[in-house]
């Protein structure tokens, strides 16, 4: 009979895990239950829901760094920061509207668990980067930790960037602590309109490899642009190409001034002020562009897929995959992120898309589809070779009878 535990201590989580370890039974490790459909669905008839261990342990504004429970929200940790003129500098996405949940239901273990990052990615890097350390009980029922509150501490092998990543597949974090950095002053952005997609891609390097110190760099094509909720993006009536600068008024000023003489030529230049800004960079992130997206991942919303390749090939990969029923796209990280939704498929897809990432040399995820269709077909990359041996013997060192979210990232593991 299927049964949900639901600890409210990490004593009680070893208690969960030597059990199932005990009687060989999977358990389904979730948080608030925001990312459930992201990933294989997994093959667990148990599931270990951690939403009891929220909350924030310790929070340094001054040493810039926070402990907190793996469960906590997002949405509570970005409260405490902002009373601090502090953030998260990974930018963490919210994805629970496009995996067909709730909004702020997002938790800081899940997203480290995932690895997510926005737009910011390309400047701070990713959550991982910003991991220092973690308590977790591993597949065999024991306790282990890494890290701790600064980065000095990791010594030896850092398991906090193995951690990151793993799905909760490897082990069950019970509490996170994490980098925080100054939130910026004033953020702006300028507006490049009209652009192609591969004249938008030149334009991006171009920003990026200025010395203006670009933190954001993403283009929309007209029937993205057209979803945003910012005005001057959805009535531009064109594509809208978006380079943000964030930090102390003055060097905003003065960046977003370099910026518009540098990619005068390129188009029309507009430009937007922090509100807006946010508002832009928060619908990036979050993925909230996609063209005739129906928010649904039970089946009435579209397939979307997360490409990662070179910026510079951005446009080719789109350009290939423009066949695919109802495919639209827009494009973040300069263009080396690609998100790709189309008109639901029983293979979603999946082969083109991949042939099409491969002769660029990246790398595609199927973010949103039916639990039936993720269970088909590949979701993540598939390994071959050494790197599919390597994890296999990663997943026995932590999960040696596989209890830990089976399934999750590949087929019976």
């Amino acid at each position: 009979m299927s049964e949900t535990l639901k600890p409210e201590t990490a004593e009680q989580v070893l208690d969960a895990v030597k059990w199932a370890a005990a009687s060989e039974s999977p358990l389904a490790v979730r948080g608030q239950g925001s990312k459930d459909a992201f990933g294989r669905a997994v093959e667990a008839d148990h599931t270990l829901d951690l939403s009891g261990l929220s909350g924030i342990c310790c929070y340094e504004p001054n040493e810039l760094f926070m402990t907190a429970g793996a469960a906590t929200t997002l949405a509570e940790i970005e409260a405490a920061l902002r009373q601090n003129n502090q953030q998260m500098a990974f930018e963490p996405a919210d994805l629970g509207v496009l995996l067909g949940g709730e909004e702020e239901a997002g938790t800081i273990g899940g997203a480290i668990a995932c690895n997510l990052a926005g737009p910011r990615r390309i400047k701070a890097g990713a959550a991982r980067d910003h991991f220092l350390g973690f308590n977790a009980v591993s597949g065999r029922g024991e306790t282990f930790k890494s890290g701790g509150t600064v980065v000095k501490n990791v010594t030896g092998f850092d398991l906090s960037k193995l951690i990151a990543g793993s799905f909760g597949t490897l082990a069950v974090m019970t509490e996170v602590t994490f980098k925080v950095l100054p939130a910026p002053e004033k953020t702006r952005t300028v507006l490049v309109l009209g652009l192609s997609d591969q004249d938008a891609m030149k334009a991006m390097a171009k920003a990026l490899g200025s010395s203006h110190e670009v933190s954001g760099a993403a283009h929309l094509p007209e029937a993205a642009a057209k979803v945003s909720k910012v005005s001057h993006v959805a009535g531009a009536g064109r594509s809208v190409t978006a380079i943000r600068v964030e930090g102390p008024g003055p060097s905003v000023e003065h960046r977003c001034r370099a910026l518009t003489a540098l990619l005068r030529e390129s188009g029309g230049i507009e430009e937007l002020h922090s509100e807006n800004s946010a508002l832009l960079w928060r619908e990036i992130c979050d993925v909230r562009l996609l063209d005739g997206d129906g928010g649904n991942e039970g089946g009435g919303g579209r397939q979307v897929w997360r490409l990662s390749v070179s910026p510079m090939n951005g446009a080719g990969v789109a350009a290939k995959l423009t066949g695919l029923s109802g495919a639209s796209v827009f494009y973040d990280w300069g263009g080396g992120l690609i998100w790709l939704a189309m008109d639901a498929e029983p293979d979603a897809g999946h082969e083109k898309v991949r042939q099409a990432v491969k002769f660029a040399g990246g790398h595609a995820t199927l973010v949103r589809a039916g639990a039936d269709v993720r269970n088909r077909v590949p979701v993540f990359e598939p390994q071959t070779g050494a790197l599919r041996e390597l994890t296999a013997r990663i997943k026995e060192g932590f999960d040696p009878k596989g209890i830990l979210n089976p399934g999750r990232m590949v087929e019976g593991v």
